[in-house]
């Protein structure tokens, strides 16, 4: 099932049950409520919070993975805590399309291949990576975007542990933002653009708390990550993709630190 065709054949069309279409929007809400619609919700409160403070969005700093614990070892603890809750949520996206009858193969997550899932995640990290970098530079420039610090190695654990992180975060939003939410919203006959804005608009909604620059070059990885599984039903390149992003963020923060000075 490697083609799009192949795919598009196989895929239910919209259901006209009017009780499973209501459960569906209950699933929906529900999830969102618990994962990442509630942190939209905060990531929105967070900006109006930064926008208010002295010096406003460009003078307020965010660490995304802060060391929770003055203790070592329970702070390790606290971050596996996080990566797992992450992980949690994966498997719930995987796991309520399985109980509807769409298994692992038919969203995209068949065994990887080299040509059809490794070298496309390598492009698509480039494609979003650099950019990205760059739009988050000139946002920061402009006053639009908070100081990020992705990661510390503060401890012999924390480079594995950012790692982990990444491939976590990448495992939740991939899963959710796009396989679970567009396939429910095709359920609902929404069509193909229709649920990819929708799916952008909430991985922009949860970026805001790194200012506008951040939720804007979200929202275009979203529509870039959408697009792309809508066409090619093949998820493990968005995951590689978003995995090696946060990895090079995360990584080349703690290593370039004090050393460059392009660097907020």
């Amino acid at each position: 099932m490697d083609s799009a065709a192949e795919t598009s054949a196989t895929w239910p069309a919209p259901t006209s049950n009017e009780r499973e279409r209501r459960g569906i929007r209950l699933e929906i809400a529900v999830v969102l409520v618990v994962t990442f619609g509630l942190s939209g919700t905060n990531a929105a409160l967070s900006l109006v919070e930064s926008a208010l403070a002295p010096g406003g969005v460009g003078g307020q700093t965010v660490a995304l993975n802060p060391s929770r614990a003055a203790q070592s070892t329970i702070d390790l603890l606290f971050q596996l805590l996080s990566v797992a809750r992450l992980l949690g949520w994966a498997a719930l996206g995987i796991y309520l399309l399985w109980r509807s009858g769409f298994g692992p193969r038919l969203i995209g997550l068949v065994r990887p291949k080299w040509r059809s899932d490794v070298l496309p995640g390598l492009a698509l990290a480039a494609v979003i990576g650099l950019p990205g970098l760059g739009l988050y530079l000139v946002a920061h420039a402009l006053g639009m975007s908070v100081t990020i610090v992705p990661g510390s190695l503060d401890h012999w654990w924390r480079l594995p542990m950012l790692v982990l992180s990444a491939w976590a975060n990448s495992a939740a939003e991939e899963v959710l933002v796009v396989a679970w939410l567009i396939t429910r919203l095709r359920q609902l006959g929404w069509t193909e653009n229709r649920a990819l804005l929708a799916s952008a608009l909430l991985r922009g909604s949860y970026h805001l708390y790194q200012g506008l620059g951040g939720g804007l070059g979200n929202l275009v990885m979203g529509l870039v990550f959408g697009r792309y599984w809508q066409r090619t039903n093949r998820l493990w390149p968005l995951l590689l993709a978003h995995a090696l992003i946060d990895t090079v963020a995360y990584l080349g923060y703690s290593i370039l630190r004090g050393h460059v000075s392009w660097l907020p």
